[in-house]
């Protein structure tokens, strides 16, 4: 015999909320026929070169989840603003979270549960700079809590190495897909990787996180391009 609290049980750490819209009980899963509930929270890694659009997926996931009534949080981590914000080369921007070495993601979700605030999921903008352990974090809210996760972020840095944070996340996602937005390099090629350049030149020593932007009058700037040019470190013509 089975009662109503057997069919369907409690999400496994959201608190109930009484707010408008909110559902009293709290957040309640079905079951499916697999006998899991019927919302499985999951962990997606959307990653692609500079310029293809990574930030603006991010805060264009956040639009999407948002308008359908679910409530989420924003981090970042190194924005090329230097800010508590995710910004796009294309004009968008959103306050965020900023990410730093001490912050427990868990901790940061389960706050946001104490002072009666709902989150149905987090975006992870710039994840390639993320500690591996930040990304393990990321594992538990899916798992434990019933957190989805959306990760974006570089795979490799200047010397085409992966970052650790993304390592990981190629290990752990659920998903991995590579943003489709072509970049191309300066040779008409697909662009595959980012170059540091200093002083007019590839730069291929030096610490594996420095901020520049793409401007050629930045004393150090990022050019993506293919593998052929980034392995000859030509930057193409003038």
């Amino acid at each position: 015999m089975t009662t109503a609290d057997d069919a369907v049980p409690t999400c496994l750490a959201r608190p109930p909320l009484a707010g408008p819209g909110d559902n009293p009980a709290g957040c309640v899963a079905a079951r499916g026929v697999d006998g899991r509930p019927a919302h499985a929270a999951a962990l997606r890694f959307y990653w692609g070169p500079m310029d293809c659009g990574k930030s603006t997926m991010a805060l264009q996931m956040n639009y999407n989840h948002s308008r359908q009534g679910r409530r989420g949080l924003v981090t970042t981590r190194i924005d090329r603003s230097l800010g508590p914000q995710v910004t796009t080369r294309i004009g968008l921007a959103h306050e965020a979270i900023e990410v730093t070495d001490s912050l427990d993601l868990r901790a940061l979700v389960h706050d946001a549960w104490a002072d009666g605030v709902r989150v149905d999921y987090l975006i992870c903008d710039e994840a390639s700079f993320y500690s591996v352990e930040h990304v393990e974090q990321m594992a538990e809210l899916v798992d434990s809590y019933d957190v989805d996760v959306y990760a974006f972020g570089l795979a490799t840095d200047f010397r085409s190495c992966l970052f650790p944070a993304a390592q990981r996340l190629f290990e752990l996602a659920d998903s991995v897909a590579r943003i489709q937005v072509e970049v191309l390099c300066w040779c008409g090629r697909e662009g595959l990787l980012n170059a540091r350049v200093a002083g007019g030149r590839v730069v291929r020593e030096g610490e594996q996180v420095v901020i520049g932007d793409t401007v050629d009058t930045g004393e150090v700037r990022y050019q993506v391009l293919c593998r052929r040019h980034h392995r000859a470190g030509d930057l193409g013509p003038g």
